[in-house]
């Protein structure tokens, strides 16, 4: 089985990969509280167009190591870093989930644009989730708190709940079956609970304000407007505002999980600005 092993003055992660097809790398990175299995559906699309797909977990998911500390960006991009690096891989295409959109705008604070060819940021939390008086959109620090006590007081009942509005269930049951739920469901339980609360942590309260300049590569933005997890503006349009080489795509009535309910939508968006 394929493991990176990240190698620190405090501490060794070893990171799971899976990597398939030839040609340019596509790095897939996934959003909370999932895994590289929540790419189902734009993994093989990638390889079939020609490309080389690699999707991973992050530190604390799936089957990679579950540290007790370092769940902040700087560590989980240090991670993505080492990947990129013990695969020699070159001419890099960065694709960030919800959270996972944090890996990729930290990458560029952190390491640079070398190798990396262009950034997609698909229901990204980036550049700030947290409701502030310069950030009236955002989500009160009351309802993040409170997510917090949740997955410490009962962490299985609220990730058990938690899918129906990633994928704004009421409005999509044609799109996500039960079978779809209950396997996120197992994902999520299966996960690190320190790292589900830790990486919790990282993507409410970090803010990407002052970071989207550092993303001078070509950059896509998908967004559903009806992501009533991460509302659109306080997510994709300011991400477009402040990431000068970027491009905003809007997917009607899709919801945060669009990578299940309208992945047809976010495949066709994702192929074509690969082959630009």
């Amino acid at each position: 089985m394929p493991f990176i092993t990240n190698k620190t003055q405090e501490e060794n992660v070893d990171i799971f990969y899976e990597d398939y097809g030839s040609g340019q790398p596509v790095i897939l990175i996934h959003g909370w509280p999932l895994s590289r299995k929540s790419w189902e559906q734009q993994v093989w699309k990638i390889v079939e167009s020609g490309y080389r797909c690699i999707s991973y977990d992050r530190r604390g998911f799936g089957i990679s190591s579950s540290p007790w500390g370092n769940y902040d960006y700087t560590s989980l991009t240090s991670d993505l870093h080492e990947l990129i690096k013990q695969l020699e891989l070159k001419n890099v295409v960065l694709v960030g989930f919800s959270m996972g959109g944090g890996e990729v705008v930290r990458y560029f604070t952190d390491f640079g644009n070398k190798n990396i060819a262009k950034a997609v940021l698909v229901s990204s939390i980036v550049p700030l989730v947290k409701k502030k008086e310069d950030n009236p959109d955002g989500v009160p620090e009351e309802a993040l708190d409170g997510i917090k006590e949740a997955l410490q007081n009962d962490r299985v009942g609220f990730l058990k709940e938690f899918s129906k509005g990633f994928y704004s269930y009421d409005d999509n049951k044609d799109k996500v079956s039960q079978g779809q739920l209950d396997y996120d469901f197992i994902v999520a339980s299966h996960a690190s609970p320190r790292a589900t609360i830790q990486t919790a942590l990282a993507w409410m309260h970090t803010d990407f304000r002052s970071e989207l300049k550092n993303v001078n590569v070509p950059t896509l933005i998908i967004h559903g407007d009806a992501d009533a997890t991460v509302p659109m503006e306080t997510s994709a349009k300011q991400a477009h505002e402040g990431i000068e080489n970027s491009t905003l795509e809007i997917i009607k009535g899709a919801p945060h999980g669009l990578n299940i309910t309208h992945s047809d939508e976010l495949n066709e968006l994702l192929i074509n600005f690969l082959k630009k």
